[in-house]
């Protein structure tokens, strides 16, 4: 698939088939991710793929809009000890981890996966939760939590450009 059809392809899907999502397709979404640009090169992400039933169901329970049947779960979490070893790139995890979560939702449509992209971070209480449900260590912080399936729906592409969110900076001639 080339990139501006997967770009304009990549919606959020909200029902899935039974079929499990294979270990060759978690590969390659791991490797997309892990391919984004970092600040400094930290790398600061940390990814939890969940594809057990039962922990999969105490994700998605967590999740106030995330019940659509996905049986695989990616949280995308910053790790902050990755941070600290920089001066002033501490809270750089987020643009980190956002790229990352990019680069998977892209490469599962160009494999014909559908995906929803269910934010977790700023709020406290519900990465808290998530922290609890798959063992995370303090200095974990989940960004957000990807449901990951194949889709039993394909929503229709679009394009949602808009020119008027173009602003072009010149200088002033004086």
């Amino acid at each position: 698939m080339e990139l501006k059809e997967a770009l304009l392809k990549r919606r959020s899907v909200r029902k899935y088939t039974e079929e499990v999502v294979s270990k060759e397709d978690i590969d390659e979404l791991m490797h997309a991710a892990m391919s984004g640009p970092s600040a400094c090169n930290t790398r600061p992400w940390e990814f939890y793929v969940v594809q057990d039933p039962i922990k999969v169901k105490e994700v998605i329970k967590c999740m106030k809009f995330a019940n659509y049947g996905a049986n695989t779960v990616i949280i995308v979490a910053g790790n902050l000890h990755h941070t600290v070893l920089m001066p002033g790139l501490k809270e750089f995890w987020v643009q980190d981890c956002s790229a990352a979560t990019e680069n998977i939702l892209l490469r599962a449509t160009d494999l014909g996966l559908g995906t929803v992209w269910c934010g977790v971070y700023p709020n406290k209480k519900l990465s808290d939760k998530i922290k609890e449900v798959i063992g995370a260590k303090n200095h974990i912080i989940p960004l957000n939590v990807i449901l990951v399936g194949h889709p039993n729906e394909e929503p229709e592409s679009r394009d949602q450009y808009d020119e008027r969110k173009i602003h072009f900076v010149t200088t002033l001639e004086k």
